[in-house]
């Protein structure tokens, strides 16, 4: 059962390469305003990054990932694929990382990729080609944790693959970030 209290589903979508280096530049509050004219409400953003926090009344995540790409295509120009999880969703993912990583070490670096439900599936960590000697990737339903220590990233495979076209189908979040949208749904839910 989803989080559904105060007039709907929790979700977060997660939009791919936004206001990264530059590029695709959206301002958080037209992209607030955009939400809200999809019909979702209690709309938030966090950083600006393409972190945004709503409230709607479909109970299908992919109906909503095509309804926001459509709106992002419309009035941005963007042809990203957002990635959508439900409250639920997030709550799992973070009872894996949890478990998977425990106490963030900092000579780790820890991320989240963020998969498509085209991309949903253990063979995707094969797929992407992640030097496993370099690359630690673990699936778990909707995501793959990826952690590296600092002093190999340079040798890291699946940074230096990011633009290959399967990549299109994920997104990729900072542990930090992650487990502070989660707090921010939590908080939602509350």
């Amino acid at each position: 059962m989803t989080s559904s209290s105060g007039g709907g589903v929790i979700y977060v979508a997660l939009l791919r390469g936004i206001n990264v280096g530059g590029n695709n530049m959206v301002s958080m509050k037209e992209l607030k305003a955009q939400f809200e004219r999809l019909g979702f409400t209690d709309v938030s953003t966090y950083i600006n990054s393409g972190n945004i926090l709503f409230r709607a009344t479909e109970p299908d995540p992919r109906k909503i990932e095509e309804h926001i790409d459509a709106m992002l295509a419309r009035k941005f120009h963007l042809n990203g694929r957002t990635v959508v999880r439900n409250h639920d969703e997030m709550k799992r993912l973070v009872k894996t990382i949890s478990k998977r990583w425990g106490t963030p070490d900092a000579t780790v670096r820890y991320n989240v990729i963020f998969l498509r439900h085209t991309l949903d599936s253990k063979k995707t960590v094969q797929e992407l080609g992640a030097d496993l000697d370099v690359d630690d990737v673990v699936y778990c339903p909707g995501a793959l944790l990826w952690s590296l220590r600092n002093d190999v990233a340079a040798r890291s495979t699946l940074m230096k693959k990011m633009s290959k076209p399967l990549y299109k189908d994920t997104t990729v979040r900072n542990l930090n970030t992650t487990l502070k949208v989660f707090a921010l749904m939590e908080q939602m839910a509350a």
